[in-house]
């Protein structure tokens, strides 16, 4: 377990340090860059595609664990809209809320 957390702290730092330089380098609105690559038909965009889907399925995942309802709606949409770094937050909190027990961390209300 200690591995897990030490992941998700040393990929949540990492990608907020990537972030931050990217949106200096390229700004914030990124809609255009990701939805344009796409749209060409381009390995990029079957790239972004497939980021896409897995942040729907970490937005359903989310919303599901707690049971739809309205915090776990919202959740699911940060989930859908924060991506990783909200999810790797997400797993740690639960994580130590949970006290590592990895059946009620995936389940959460259905465990």
């Amino acid at each position: 377990m200690t591995a897990l957390r030490l992941f998700l702290i040393i990929g949540w730092t990492v990608l907020l340090a990537y972030t931050a330089f990217t949106i200096g380098k390229e700004g914030i609105n990124l809609f255009p860059a990701f939805f344009g690559a796409m749209a060409s038909g381009s390995w990029q965009g079957q790239f972004n595609l497939d980021f896409m889907l897995m942040l729907m399925l970490s937005g359903l995942w989310t919303g599901w664990r707690n049971g739809w309802s309205a915090a776990g709606s919202g959740l699911a949409v940060l989930a859908f809209f924060g991506g990783a770094g909200f999810l790797m937050v997400y797993l740690l909190i639960l994580l130590h809320r949970e006290q590592g027990d990895l059946r009620r961390v995936l389940l959460g209300v259905r465990a």
